[in-house]
């Protein structure tokens, strides 16, 4: 099944900020993608236009009788927009990489926007499940039935020695790349993100920025994934990262904890100040944005807002990034892309709406005098 839009296909945002998982206040999302490549087929890189014609007319169909797929949007990527493609990446559901494809590349994705099969990416198929919170597990085997289905339906390139073939070497071996996003706030505040980020560097994994490789971490929001694709089973790197997420989880929470004993009124100053810019502000950037709803995000989690709910700054996180932005005024006569300043106010123009109502952070209860003579 096609759409005419992928706007009207996509989840409605106040529905999809209102996903849980397990550990969803540091844990944001799960993502398990495989790279796999079909013989006899010349890999996208290599592959002339209509050798990658050919490739997406030949992987689309498979893709789209997935049983995961039964409601889906199916598009060549010069079918879309360059707004579409903006939304789409915002929304994690294609990369960078992807967006700058054209006619011969292609995207399947579920209604439940819980798998999605870019075609002709780096590979003929970078495939990826999607879960709210902490479930690495789920994610792994929701793609992993997607991958059986496939494979009879598609001859891989494999060979006993190697495992999948892929465009890049590092993918060579199970082609698996398991990922978190993680929201780090109390570990920046600490000051001791970089000490993290050096310790799981060191297990051989990554620690990337929102949009993957070479992004920054907006939003105190890192990807942390495995690097090695060789040598071990996908359930065994599945296992492992799963248990240095649990520590990561861990050192989040013990660092919030410990800001809000040793230094409340510093947090509530920060949390405070955020929530005032964004409330107050008439035109204000995504980046400065973004870095100010991750600091709101941690007062819900430490219970600083007598009434603001974590749906309402899970759903600004996205629609306050350009492309959402855009395609609120998209379908208004006359209205073109819009300037980074016109973005910037009307940023700030939905900023103060939505947070009109929303009352200022306020300090915890102070504890219990007997517990301060302990």
């Amino acid at each position: 099944m096609s759409q005419d839009s992928i706007h009207q296909f996509l989840l409605p945002l106040t529905e999809a900020s209102k996903r849980k998982g397990p550990n969803d206040k540091i844990v944001v999302s799960s993502r398990v993608r495989l790279a796999r490549n079909v013989r006899g087929l010349a890999f996208p890189g290599w592959a002339k236009k209509p050798e990658r014609v050919k490739a997406l007319e030949t992987i689309q169909p498979a893709v789209e009788s997935l049983p995961q797929m039964k409601k889906h949007y199916a598009a060549s990527m010069d079918q879309l927009s360059s707004l579409d493609k903006q939304i789409l990446m915002e929304r994690h559901l294609i990369s960078r990489e992807h967006a700058a494809k054209n006619a011969g590349s292609g995207l399947v994705v579920n209604k439940e926007e819980s798998v999605c099969v870019m075609i002709n990416e780096e590979d003929h198929m970078r495939m990826q499940a999607l879960r709210p919170g902490f479930q690495i597990k789920e994610a792994w085997e929701d793609i992993d039935r997607a991958d059986s289905f496939l494979e009879t339906k598609l001859d891989y390139a494999f060979t006993p020695k190697l495992g999948y073939l892929t465009a890049c070497p590092t993918n060579l071996g199970t082609g698996i790349r398991v990922s978190a996003m993680l929201h780090l706030p109390g570990l920046v505040l600490a000051d001791q993100i970089n000490q993290i980020i050096q310790a799981v560097s060191k297990l051989g994994l990554a620690v990337r920025g929102l949009h993957g490789e070479g992004t920054s971490a907006d939003g105190n929001v890192f990807q942390v994934s495995n690097q090695m694709t060789l040598g071990q089973s996908e359930p065994e790197i599945v296992e492992r990262l799963t248990k240095v997420l649990f520590q990561i989880i861990e050192h989040e929470e013990n660092a919030r904890t410990k800001l809000m004993e040793d230094k409340p009124k510093v947090v509530l100053n920060q949390i405070g100040r955020a929530y005032g810019v964004l409330a107050n502000s008439h035109s204000i950037s995504s980046k400065e944005t973004m870095n100010l709803l991750s600091l709101m995000h941690l007062g819900v989690d430490l219970q600083l807002f007598p009434n603001l709910e974590r749906p309402l700054v899970d759903e600004l996180f996205i629609m306050t990034q350009p492309g959402h932005l855009q395609s609120l005024v998209t379908d208004k006569p006359s209205t073109e892309k819009l300037g980074a300043e016109e973005r910037d106010v009307l940023r700030a123009d939905m900023l103060r709406e939505r947070l009109a109502k929303v009352s200022r952070p306020v300090a915890p209860p102070a504890p219990p005098a007997d517990s301060k003579a302990d």
